[in-house]
């Protein structure tokens, strides 16, 4: 399974077109962290990707991130995001196996990755996204198993 399988399913899980990809939640670089907060709320996510124009990837910014400043500096809320985001982001193309994803995101200890074509982003991918592909191609096996066994 390649990543633009996981971003196609997730598009038309959002009710988008087949083939169509799904709009990523992004907070711009002069943003408050508090605005931060409200779009992490509103959009019921973990991390948002750090965008001025909604393409590209500038930086990666989680509630994580927000929990950790905030203990060293109570202020940090009327800070921009730019000031807590990561810069240096992981990134994957679509083509990108599931298995290479879900190894790498085990070894560098990240839990989400935006999907850049062509220096666009066209999508992010949680870990949840690939434990639940995972756990949906088990279980289709498991099903096609029983099923071959079970057959009169």
């Amino acid at each position: 399974m390649r990543i633009r399988e996981i971003i196609s399913a997730k598009s038309r899980a959002a009710g988008g077109s087949e083939g169509s990809t799904p709009a990523v939640v992004t907070v711009r670089p002069d943003a408050t962290v508090t605005e931060l907060l409200g779009v992490l709320a509103e959009h019921n996510v973990g991390a948002l990707v750090v965008s001025s124009d909604g393409r590209t990837v500038e930086g990666i910014v989680s509630e994580r991130d927000v929990v950790r400043r905030l203990h060293a500096d109570p202020s940090v809320l009327s800070s921009n995001v730019e000031a807590i985001m990561t810069r240096d982001v992981h990134t994957c193309p679509s083509d990108t196996t599931l298995d290479d994803l879900m190894g790498e995101m085990t070894r560098r200890r990240f839990r989400h990755v935006p999907v850049v074509d062509d220096g666009v982003m066209v999508g992010i991918v949680s870990i949840g996204d690939v434990v639940k592909h995972k756990i949906d191609a088990l279980q289709f096996e498991r099903d096609q198993l029983d099923s071959y066994v079970h057959q009169t």
